[in-house]
């Protein structure tokens, strides 16, 4: 399953990922993976979640995002849920993309069992209608 949380830059959509990372962590019965650009969020996050700071990783551009995705989920079978803050700069990707990687994180979600929930920084307007049903936050 993929949820995704959308909103303009500075609406709170990171405040939201985190809530909802750390509510997630306590009924957990693997791991909880928080992806983000920095280690800012550290210490808002439950030590009991994994927090990557995928800029650590050398990820130049989609395809490679992807690629680490899928190497972080064979590494470890117990993940749960992937939370991915600032998605279109850690994946980088912008346009007709964000529809493309959307069907492969929708396909590694339903092939590995793993939930993605995400924080896009677009309205809810700019998305194409097929990823419209996955939004469940809109700021």
């Amino acid at each position: 399953m993929i949820q995704i949380i959308a909103g303009e830059k500075g609406k709170g959509k990171t405040k939201i990922l985190i809530e909802k990372a750390n509510s997630a962590v306590r009924a957990a019965k693997g791991s909880i993976v928080y992806l983000d650009k920095s280690n800012k969020h550290m210490y808002e996050l439950s030590n009991k979640i994994r927090l990557i700071n995928v800029k650590d990783y050398c990820i130049e551009n989609y395809s490679e995002f992807i690629g680490f995705i899928c190497g972080l989920l064979s590494q470890d079978h117990d993940v749960e849920a992937v939370y991915v803050d600032s998605f279109l700069k850690i994946a980088y990707t912008e346009g007709p993309n964000v529809s493309l990687i959307l069907e492969k994180l929708e396909h590694i979600s339903n092939e590995f069992n793993i939930d993605f929930v995400i924080s896009i920084s677009l309205n809810e307007t700019e998305f194409p209608e097929p990823i419209k049903d996955k939004i469940v936050v809109s700021l």
